[in-house]
């Protein structure tokens, strides 16, 4: 009987260890599965962004060239009052440059400010040279001094230009313009317009309060101001008649504000994002426009709207603010008939919420000895380091990367990466397709965001967050496309 029982048990521990170098052997084979169905996972996804957008762009010889100065101007926000502003060409927004996709620019730019600058042409992919950020790709420009920048935009869509140097106080003080470039889309519109929307500071006596990168802003969500405008005006409209179709491009140039644009009764849908085409349209209202951010509205005007003014409201926070009406008079003309234009390659990439972060970018703030400003000294830090002591991230040209933002502060952060275009996957670990790629995406307060990405231009690109106090405080890296 014993002996029975002993063998059972030996037979039992046999089958037990059979059973288990079993398991050890699927588990080495699901082990190597799983690594080579990730590397065909990166190459899928790779696969999968085809054509979305095009590595360069053929010119067409035809060059612009404008002239360019940055000085010292006054302009009249509140009727009777002149606000002393810094800006471009003697205007704020500086002028309306538009050009044909195909064409090259070419601006002669002259700085004729007390203060050094640059300037950076916002979501547009240019020569790396091109770029504008002293200490990466140009030296500041000094007062007095010239610099021609030149360069074949790769895409069509709404751009805009800004410095690159303290932009806490330059974009402020009003140095801001818009680039649209222009394809055959453009003129089928009953009307193209560009709203770029700011907020001032001002002082009782109607200037740009002189403070600038207070402890507040700092340990806050940036300087907010205290008077909204729409093209430095505080009640914007335009005109229009029943049955036009017009194309609204919405471009948030503040220092750290959101927006949330919401166009009521109208029919308005966002048909591009950061200046690229959706791969479907959707209800306009309530998209959250952070600095840095732009959005081009397809407007239908109803044909039985004469006599009508729609009000367009801002609803990002607890006030609704105006930001500017649309009056509808005149004759009843042909709606224009075209389908919405949209970019149907922009890849879906459902599978990059299981491929694995490439780098990881945390967002944070640490006190300093310094004692600058009202609250003291304050850096804000991508992975515990702030500007210009950072480790630049290096990615592997025209290859698939994931990249991962943990915000572990409590404030605001767009992030902002130059010379590339990315799509949001995830927000908090949960996947999200949006249907459009961005330049700038905003993370709030303790939010992770992955984003995923092929990086076509190469060269050494700032990437910051777009709150310009966060940026001169030390919230700025780079990133490396080799």
């Amino acid at each position: 009987m014993t002996i029975r029982l002993n063998i059972h048990k030996i037979k039992n521990y046999a089958k037990f260890l059979i059973i288990m170098v079993l398991i050890a052997i699927l588990g080495l084979v699901s082990i190597t599965i799983g690594s080579k169905s990730e590397n065909i996972s990166a190459e899928s996804l790779r696969d999968e962004f085809g054509i979305a957008y095009t590595e360069d762009i053929e010119e067409n010889g035809n060059v612009v060239e404008i002239d360019l100065e940055a000085s010292e101007g006054e302009i009249e926000i509140f009727d009777g009052y002149k606000t002393k502003v810094w800006n471009y060409n003697g205007s704020v927004p500086g002028p309306e440059i538009r050009i044909k996709l195909g064409d090259t620019l070419k601006v002669n730019f002259t700085n004729n400010l007390p203060d050094e600058t640059t300037i950076h042409w916002h979501g547009v992919r240019v020569p790396n040279a091109m770029d504008g950020v002293p200490g990466i790709n140009q030296d500041p420009i000094e007062p007095g001094d010239s610099f021609v920048y030149e360069f074949t935009p790769k895409d069509a869509g709404t751009f805009w230009f800004h410095p690159h140097v303290r932009g806490s106080e330059q974009l402020e003080r009003g140095l801001f313009g818009t680039l649209i470039v222009e394809d055959d889309i453009s003129d089928q519109y009953s009307k193209d317009i560009v709203w770029v929307v700011d907020d001032w500071r001002l002082t009782d006596n109607y200037q740009v309060d002189p403070y600038f990168v207070t402890g507040h802003d700092l340990a806050h969500d940036g300087r907010w101001g205290n008077v909204i405008t729409v093209n430095a005006n505080l009640n914007e409209s335009l005109t229009v008649q029943p049955g036009e179709r017009i194309r609204l491009r919405i471009v948030n140039s503040s220092n750290a504000r959101v927006y949330a644009p919401s166009f009521g009764r109208l029919d308005a849908k966002i048909i591009a994002v950061d200046g690229m085409y959706v791969k479907e349209v959707q209800n306009a209202s309530n998209f959250e426009l952070s600095p840095g951010n732009r959005i081009d509205v397809d407007i239908k005007i109803p044909s039985d709207a004469d006599g009508e003014s729609y009000k367009i409201f801002d609803n990002y926070t607890r006030y609704s603010n105006q930001l500017g009406i649309i009056n509808v008079e005149g004759e009843v003309v042909e709606t224009p008939s075209f389908e919405y234009p949209t970019n149907p390659y922009i890849p879906d990439w459902e599978d990059a919420i299981n491929a694995e972060v490439d780098k990881e970018y945390r967002l944070n703030a640490r006190r300093t000895s310094g004692g600058m400003g009202m609250m003291g000294g304050i850096e804000w830090t991508i992975n515990d380091k702030a500007y210009p002591d950072y480790e630049p991230f290096e990615f592997k040209y025209n290859e698939f990367n994931k990249i991962k933002f943990t915000n572990e502060s409590y404030r605001l952060h767009p992030m902002h990466l130059h010379g590339q275009f990315f799509k949001v996957i995830s927000r908090n670990g949960k996947q999200v397709n949006e249907l459009f790629f961005r330049d700038t995406v905003l993370l709030g307060p303790q939010e992770t965001v992955e984003i995923a990405f092929i990086p076509l231009d190469k060269g050494e690109w700032a990437q910051h967050c777009h709150i310009q106090e966060h940026a001169d405080a030390g919230m700025m890296n780079t990133v490396i496309v080799k």
